[in-house]
C-alpha cells in the first residue's frame, strides 16, 4: 500500500519535462504498474463516461458500464501496447467498437451507411447566426434525432475534438469516408436549422 501511494505521487508531480505522457503510463501498466493505471482511468474515465452518455441514449448506469469495459479491454491488452502510439486513439477505438456491437443490434445501421457512402460530396458550409443558447438547444435536438452511426460520429469530431486520421483509425475507414460522413452530418444539421438562419 506504502509503494501504491508512493507511485501515485510520482505520477502526479512534473518532473523537469512536465507530467508523465499517457504513452509513458501505458508502458508502465503493461509493466505491472497499479497506479499507472489508476492515472489513465483518472485522465480518461470521466471523459469516457461522457462520450457513452451522448452515443447511448443518455443512460448513466449504461456508460458506466461502458467505461468500466473500455478500461478492462485496455488492462486485458496492455501487453499489445505499441511504444509511441496515442493512447486517446486506442481507448476511443475501444470505445467506438463497444458501441458499434450495440449498434449491430440495428438490422438497418449497414443499409443506412451504405446509402451515406453513395451520396455526393458538396463544399457547402454551414452558417448559422443565432443565440448561442438557442443554437445549443435546437442543435442538441438535432444531434438526438442522428442515427447512432453518425451521432457516433458527430461527437468524436466535434465533442471529443479528435482529428480526421484519428477517427478514421478508431472507425477503421479511410478518411475520405470520414469526411463524407462529416459533410452529411453538417448537411443534416444546416437543412434542421435553416430556420435560424
Amino acid at each position: 500500500m506504502k509503494l501504491l501511494n508512493i507511485s501515485k505521487t510520482f505520477l502526479s508531480l512534473p518532473s523537469g519535462r512536465g507530467r508523465v505522457s499517457d504513452e509513458q503510463l501505458m508502458l508502465r501498466v503493461g509493466a505491472g504498474s497499479d497506479a499507472a493505471f489508476e492515472e489513465l482511468y483518472r485522465r480518461y474515465a470521466r471523459r469516457l463516461q461522457g462520450f457513452f452518455f451522448r452515443q447511448l441514449g443518455g443512460d448513466e448506469a449504461a456508460a458506466a458500464d461502458a467505461t468500466h469495459d473500455t478500461f478492462l479491454r485496455l488492462f486485458e491488452a496492455c501487453d499489445r501496447y505499441i511504444e509511441g502510439r496515442r493512447v486517446d486513439t486506442w481507448l476511443f477505438t475501444i470505445a467506438y467498437n463497444l458501441c458499434r456491437n450495440r449498434y449491430r443490434r440495428n438490422a438497418n445501421e449497414a443499409d443506412f451507411l451504405a446509402t451515406l457512402d453513395a451520396e455526393p460530396v458538396t463544399n457547402e458550409d454551414i452558417e448559422v447566426e443565432m443565440d448561442r443558447e438557442t443554437l445549443r438547444c435546437a442543435l442538441a435536438t438535432v444531434l438526438d434525432n442522428l442515427p447512432p452511426p453518425l451521432r457516433l460520429l458527430f461527437s468524436l469530431r466535434y465533442e471529443e475534438e479528435l482529428s480526421v486520421p484519428q477517427i478514421a483509425t478508431i472507425l477503421s475507414i479511410p478518411d475520405g469516408t470520414v469526411k463524407s460522413r462529416l459533410h452529411k452530418i453538417m448537411t443534416i444539421i444546416r437543412k434542421e436549422l435553416r430556420e435560424y438562419k
